[in-house]
């Protein structure tokens, strides 16, 4: 069934109003700044409480408006990474994946957070601060933080807009990895359209709030508008 999602939020003068669906499939929600990406991935997560609309993941109801159902975002199954990465500084790498599974026994934590640090390409990193790491690891520490919760659904919010261009290219490689061997559905924010071209099952694009086109990256650049220009430019 997936992941299925409609909502409506207002605020300060903005209005979102969107509707889409996915499987266990890489998604890409693509659109220039201030569209309501990042803003959808909050209404996911429950950090945002839309105004109305609806969020299930195959056959739970996360929220809906109609019924006033809305679990709190620590009881929803989604792992989610900011786009800053949201590391904690004084914590060791180890530390930080550590944190993704704060409800687990101590042994369980420990065994999983080493599976994530062999499954991530981690090893020998596990007594380093963030600082003394690179990019690429910073962001893979910060995946698989998310995905200690064991989530059913990963949201990314631009997480590689800080990375230069041969990194931002080595980490799309990295989150196919990720889909194909978690089997879940990836949404990942971006306003790059090579980067959602490069990487997606589906793209998923916002206009102001609104959704103005949803198909693969190879639907999407043959898709044209009634005027005849492509819809999305690349």
């Amino acid at each position: 069934m997936g992941l299925q999602v409609s909502l409506q939020k207002k605020l300060n003068g903005f209005n979102l109003d969107i509707g889409w669906e996915i499987r266990n499939e890489l998604a890409v929600l693509f659109g220039f700044s201030g569209a309501g990406k990042s803003m959808t991935l909050q209404l996911i997560a429950g950090l945002m409480r839309p105004d109305n609309g609806r969020v299930s993941l195959d056959d739970t109801i996360y929220y809906d408006s109609v019924t006033n159902t809305d679990f709190p975002a620590n009881k929803r199954p989604f792992g989610y990474v900011f786009q800053n990465l949201a590391l904690f500084p004084h914590m060791t790498v180890i530390g930080n994946i550590l944190y993704g599974a704060p409800s687990a026994q101590k042994h369980e934590k420990m065994n999983h957070a080493l599976e994530m640090i062999r499954a991530f390409r981690l090893a020998g990193l596990e007594g380093r601060y963030p600082h003394e790491i690179s990019g690429g690891q910073k962001q893979r520490v910060a995946v698989a933080r998310a995905l200690m919760r064991r989530p059913r659904a990963l949201l990314l919010d631009e997480p590689f807009s800080a990375l230069d261009r041969p990194l931002r290219i080595e980490m799309r490689g990295f989150l196919r990895e990720v889909r194909d061997e978690f089997n879940i559905p990836v949404i990942l924010v971006t306003h790059d359209f090579e980067e959602a071209s490069a990487i997606a099952d589906k793209v998923i694009i916002y206009e102001h709030g609104r959704i103005a086109q949803t198909g693969t990256p190879e639907e999407i650049r043959s898709a044209e508008t009634p005027s005849g220009a492509c819809a999305v430019r690349v």
